[in-house]
């Protein structure tokens, strides 16, 4: 079998000192999030997440003009606290969400970790690079270690503009000293408008972020224990080899 794993962006790139910090103050996390699919379920899946996109948006998406096939909402704007707690539409979309990752053979992924380096010594591309190292890794051990017999995959991610860099990062993790074996090819890199699985990415990593900020930022995060609360139980459930490093 081969997979296809979407991850997009959760938490920010830059430095992190506090959130009262008047520059710092984005989140004190950054890595990767979305999905992962057998190749075989996408296209049925990018419908069924369409179809399900339109009812959840359909006031916004009309009030846009665009097609809905090319329109999108961020997950950052989606999973916001005051939208998580009045709305109970989109809670229960998360949870079909979840859902149907899973019944179609899928599961959630997201590996990142908590910005320690103060700004003068972050470094925004070397901390992707071995974001992007780590979410290979942990997905070829998936594929050669919890799977029977060993599986492939392919990894789609959202533009990005130090493309060349990435790539340059992938194809070390693929034939380096401890070659990953389980990647096909180096990332594909997607526009998010144009493609359905990649706007789910965009939301799961969204709230990914959210996560991100209170377990590694309690006190200066409390709000989103709102996520906490209506999520974290089943994020758990559905995701496989994930987690939010110190």
């Amino acid at each position: 079998m081969t997979y296809i794993a979407y991850l997009d962006e959760f938490g920010h790139i830059g430095p992190y000192i506090t959130r009262s910090d008047p520059k710092h103050n984005d989140s004190p996390v950054f890595g990767l999030a979305g999905f992962v699919l057998p190749v075989e379920e996408v296209r049925g899946f990018g419908t069924w997440f369409f179809q399900r996109k339109c009812e959840l948006l359909q006031f916004e998406i009309d009030r846009s003009g665009d097609h809905p096939a090319t329109w999108e909402k961020k997950g950052s704007s989606l999973y916001t606290v005051q939208n998580v707690t009045k709305y109970a539409e989109l809670r229960k979309f998360t949870f079909r969400l979840f859902n149907k990752i899973q019944k179609s053979g899928g599961f959630l992924f997201y590996v990142g970790g908590f910005k320690a380096d103060p700004p003068g010594t972050h470094d925004p591309n070397q901390l992707y690079g071995y974001v992007l190292r780590e979410a290979i890794k942990r997905l070829d051990q998936y594929c050669t270690e919890d799977c029977q017999p060993n599986e492939r995959f392919l990894l789609a991610l959202d533009e990005h503009d130090q493309r060349s860099a990435l790539i340059t990062h992938a194809s070390v993790s693929m034939y380096g000293a401890t070659p990953r074996r389980s990647l096909i090819e180096p990332p594909f890199q997607l526009e998010s408008h144009r493609y359905q699985t990649m706007q789910v990415a965009d939301w799961i990593a969204g709230l990914v972020g959210r996560f991100g900020a209170i377990w590694k930022a309690p006190a200066e995060f409390p709000e989103n224990t709102v996520f906490r609360t209506y999520f974290e139980d089943r994020l758990h459930r559905a995701s496989v080899r994930s987690g939010v490093r110190d």
